[in-house]
């Protein structure tokens, strides 16, 4: 009975308690704000220091694919480890490794013993350990914050995220014109902050499900069948089934429209520095996105929502075929990515709303692996584009495939006439 009375004590304190003097949840976010920009840091240098090793943008394509292809791979059972075992001891371990594999990349870079398969193996390692560490730590925020201050705190975490995407690439850039193993090393910093922060905190325990458990059905493909269950969940809501299908495709176009316009940049013989501030337009779309969610879900529609952001995608990405220079790129790239964080908040809130704590970690494996799947498309599809096709061809490429997909979702009747949620 004392220890029911301390955990309802403790948990009408948290509720009391503003969300910027919640010290768990803001301690869990400085440390993924530092692996973001760790991340978003180190992304610039992969794909140049790629081509400076083998001079085709189709290989550093393939470096992506594999980073996130390898994630996408191993999220759904990655999902439901998370559902059985301790988040914060999973994302410790995520964070050690991935910071001991960038620590690989480094010695490899300083002994002059780097090459193109080496990194394919780190893009792997790195992959899974994003499987793992991303719904864990999403959990553990969900554990630290009450009901009420979910949206405000997915928010906020999404205003991390684009504020990480808008300092990295410039930082990226200038680190590695100083030198290739720096940004490597600040992605390691990112990533020890990232796990003191992880080892800090005390999360309470999960309450108690308040009806029974119902027992997970028997299959013949056993654990397989459970991994995939998240995925089945989410796909059989129609109106989350179109929304991930629709963030999907703009990771898919963003991806690919990003790898062009380094490619473009470099060809023009523009700096590391110039060409991350180029890719900061991203992360300030996001940024602004992030302000406008209230706005946005205040006066649109889920359906309208969803369209207007896909056409919005489509239009700068094919505008991104003019060669107007870098901050031309910018502002395309910031048009591009406004609507994001409306959709993925909105995702995000139904999930965990909606979902019992017992099968989270397979829902948010599984949102993470149909949102993300676009992504390593696109790295791949646009590589092998700019290989064979140029820029202009590739651009055209990726906006057709864009625009295709805007005008299924104006055609079905059922995106259209979407309506939020009670």
């Amino acid at each position: 009975m004392s220890e029911r009375l301390r955990q309802s004590d403790s948990a009408t304190l948290a509720t009391s308690v503003p969300l910027r003097r919640n010290r768990r949840f803001q301690i869990l976010w400085i440390g993924a704000a530092s692996a973001n920009l760790g991340l978003e840091t180190v992304e610039v240098a992969y794909p140049l220091l790629i081509m400076s090793l083998t001079g085709s943008p189709a290989l550093a394509g393939l470096f992506g694919f594999a980073q996130i292809g390898t994630a996408l791979l191993v999220g759904l059972p990655a999902g439901a480890v998370v559902d059985r075992w301790d988040r914060r001891r999973i994302l410790l371990i995520s964070e050690a490794v991935r910071a001991l594999t960038l620590l690989f990349i480094v010695l490899s870079l300083m002994a002059d013993r780097a090459n193109f398969g080496l990194l394919i193996l780190a893009a792997i390692v790195l992959g899974a350990g994003t499987a793992f560490g991303a719904p864990a730590r999403m959990l553990l925020i969900r554990a630290v914050v009450p009901d009420h201050q979910l949206t405000a705190a997915l928010s906020q975490d999404e205003a991390r995220s684009g504020a990480a995407a808008l300092a990295g690439p410039p930082l990226g850039g200038a680190l590695y014109l100083v030198s290739r193993t720096f940004p490597f090393v600040a992605a390691i910093v990112g990533f020890v902050i990232s796990f003191v922060c992880a080892l800090v905190i005390r999360v309470p325990k999960a309450e108690p499900p308040t009806e029974p458990v119902e027992k997970e059905p028997k299959s013949a493909l056993g654990p397989l069948a459970n991994a995939f269950s998240g995925v089945i969940e989410l796909l059989g809501d129609r109106l989350l089934r179109s929304a991930l299908l629709l963030i999907s495709i703009f990771y898919f176009s963003i991806t690919a429209a990003i790898l062009m316009v380094m490619v473009t940049l470099r060809d023009q013989e523009h700096s590391p520095g110039t060409i991350g501030l180029a890719l900061s337009g991203t992360a300030v779309g996001m940024l602004v996105g992030s302000a406008l969610v209230p706005r946005l879900n205040r006066l649109l529609s889920p359906g309208a929502l969803l369209l207007s952001a896909s056409t919005l995608t489509t239009l700068a990405v094919a505008l991104l075929a003019l060669p107007l220079g870098p901050l031309w790129v910018f502002a395309m790239l910031t048009l591009a990515a406004l609507g994001l964080p409306a959709l993925k908040i909105l995702v995000d809130i139904m999930i965990f709303r909606q979902t019992p704590d017992h099968r989270r970690g397979r829902a948010i494996a599984a949102t993470i692996t149909l949102i993300g799947a676009g992504s390593p498309l696109g790295s791949l599809v646009g590589g092998l584009a700019l290989q064979f096709l140029g820029v202009t061809g590739a651009i055209v490429l990726i906006a057709g495939t864009q625009a295709a997909i805007t005008a299924a979702g104006l055609a079905s009747r059922h995106v259209r006439s979407a309506r939020w949620p009670e």
